[in-house]
């Protein structure tokens, strides 16, 4: 008998339109579905109406119960294995599982769906030709620093998941360890509340000391450019021609300061000093 198949597939991040004909279609020939939290993917699959097996396949079980779902799959069976949200494997431990099929001689087929870095990273307007993943920062203090002591160095676009509860500390220290980058935050993807904020990181942490956060946050951060005296002055050059543009459509010299710098990454003080002087000199 030939082995099954292990289909990754993808699924909604928010939205349930974000589930794909195709998505919806393995979930429904396969033999099983191994699931991240059986009860979250339980309801998606009511919601579609498909009654399938479910198997609890998590980080906590993953060496316990990834070999057993190997041994189901070279007996025949083919299995969907789903996350509570988006693409399996990916920042994920279905990782382990692909590897473990791969090893098995199990064909490892990807059913794209949702995913919410690339997500994050088309809504954000940085630079999308060169981006590194990384996931989450390490919780513990020392791998934290070395982590964010190589991020000083990336040029990249850099894209972090992180969790309501970390997140103020972690704008602090990506702040305090990268500076004056820009960051493109996006919150809660393709929910009722979805929003995306840009600013600087500084900028980040000081709004999210006054703004409690909410739901489940990408960060989008600029990469290290090779000049960042020369990036800094192109953002205010950029910042300078918004607020120009904006003042001439009617708003005040204040509201069009804090709109240019909250979507180019310059900063404020400095933005409406420069207005100032400006206006001084004509």
């Amino acid at each position: 008998m030939p082995a099954g198949v292990l289909y990754l597939v993808g699924t909604p991040i928010g939205n349930l339109e974000d589930l794909t004909y195709r998505a919806v279609r393995i979930l429904k020939e396969v033999d099983f579905v191994a699931a991240e939290d059986t009860r979250v993917s339980g309801k998606l699959l009511h919601y579609l109406e498909i009654s399938k097996p479910l198997v609890s396949y998590h980080e906590h079980n993953k060496r316990q119960c990834g070999p057993k779902l190997v041994q189901r799959m070279l007996a025949g069976e083919n299995c969907a294995l789903v996350t509570d949200a988006g693409m399996p494997a990916i920042s994920d431990p279905g990782e382990d599982l692909a590897a473990l099929c791969h090893e098995a001689g199990i064909q490892v087929i990807p059913v794209p769906g949702a995913c919410a870095a690339v997500s994050a990273l088309a809504q954000s307007g940085l630079p999308s030709d060169k981006w590194c993943f990384e996931g989450f920062l390490p919780t513990a203090n020392k791998p934290r620093r070395e982590r964010l002591e190589i991020l000083k160095s990336e040029t990249r676009t850099c894209i972090l998941y992180e969790a309501p509860h970390r997140l103020k500390q972690t704008l602090r220290d990506l702040a305090d360890a990268l500076g004056e980058r820009r960051v493109s935050i996006s919150r809660e993807l393709t929910k009722l509340h979805e929003e995306c904020l840009r600013m600087t990181l500084p900028q980040a942490a000081e709004y999210y000391q006054q703004h409690e956060p909410r739901g489940e946050f990408v960060l989008v951060i600029e990469g290290a450019g090779d000049d960042p005296a020369q990036s800094e002055a192109d953002r205010m050059a950029q910042a300078v021609a918004l607020t120009q543009e904006l003042t001439a459509a009617g708003l005040t010299l204040r509201d069009a300061v804090k709109q240019a710098a909250k979507q180019t990454g310059a900063r404020k003080n400095q933005l409406y000093q420069t207005m100032l002087e400006r206006e001084k000199g004509e």
